[in-house]
């Protein structure tokens, strides 16, 4: 049986050191950018998008090694959209994983200028991933820039800052949680995929995984903020709805809400049951993401 707890921690230190790699060193100039990118990509945090696209690969060929790449650019990129959502200009937030934000630390241009580089880097990883397959490594970086660009995580992240105050509807709540958080994650699983070797049967079905964890992992997001503490969340409670952001809690209530999350999860693993093997390791991370307490 799957003892959780110790996989994610075992994952989430191979992606840290594969991390502490590609990163530049502190001791490297501009030193202070260089301190900025570290501070923010080490303060914390699941790993949840690195350790779902390891997964996946693994779930292909046996091993989570050609997927090491692929990981270490998602948390890259997750990084330098955290960077930029914290900014004063977007949603102003002082904590990010329990502690001071980039910009409190370093400064807005810096944390701009971190964030920036951490984009850059990602890209830069994944052109020097050695490819198993012909084409490889250009079907990774497309993956990534379809999820990260103005028709994913910025197109989503525009439209959320753009509907706040407004009353939610359930069709700009999905395009904000499907573009804003779920893109990435579909991705991750994608490029896991892509990474292990899948067919594209397999890589079709294990993108509508990734879509529809996606969108529990936000709707979880948002029923913790609406009812967790800013210990246990380690960041600011409560600050959705004092911004009259679209969530899922502002527009079905918290237990309505929780119902949607379940409804997605029930989608996720039906989509994880059609795939041509069992996943097992993929049901208990999709479970851990919609149970998590922060």
């Amino acid at each position: 049986m799957l003892k959780l707890d110790s996989f994610l921690e075992e994952r989430r230190i191979v992606v840290d050191a594969a991390l502490d790699r590609f990163l530049p060193s502190e001791s490297e100039r501009p030193y202070i950018l260089h301190q900025a990118m570290r501070y923010s990509i080490f303060c914390g945090g699941k790993r949840i998008r690195p350790i779902l696209c390891m997964a996946a690969a693994d779930l292909f060929c046996d091993s989570y090694e050609p997927a090491i790449g692929a990981s270490v650019a998602l948390e890259l990129l997750h990084t330098y959209t955290l960077i930029h959502d914290d900014l004063p200009a977007m949603d102003n937030d002082d904590l990010r994983r329990g502690k001071p934000t980039s910009h409190k630390v370093y400064g807005e241009a810096n944390a701009i200028l971190a964030g920036d580089s951490l984009l850059t880097l990602a890209f830069e990883v994944l052109a020097g991933v050695e490819p198993s397959a012909p084409g490889q490594a250009s079907r990774l970086i497309y993956e990534l820039a379809r999820a990260s660009g103005s028709r994913g995580v910025v197109g989503g992240q525009y439209e959320d800052l753009a509907s706040e105050g407004k009353d939610p509807t359930a069709d700009q709540l999905d395009f904000i949680h499907l573009n804003k958080t779920a893109a990435l994650i579909r991705a991750a699983c994608r490029m896991g995929a892509i990474a292990g070797g899948a067919s594209e049967d397999d890589l079709e079905k294990i993108g509508v995984f990734g879509e529809r964890i996606g969108l529990a992992f936000q709707a979880a997001d948002d029923l913790l903020n609406a009812t967790s503490t800013a210990e246990q969340l380690g960041k600011a409670v409560g600050s959705d709805a004092e911004r009259e952001k679209m969530t899922y809690v502002a527009l079905y209530g918290i237990d309505q809400a929780r119902e949607k999350t379940k409804a997605l999860l029930r989608g996720a693993m039906s989509a994880l049951q059609a795939l041509s093997r069992p996943a097992p390791i993929l049901e208990s991370l999709a479970t851990f993401i919609v149970q998590r307490k922060s």
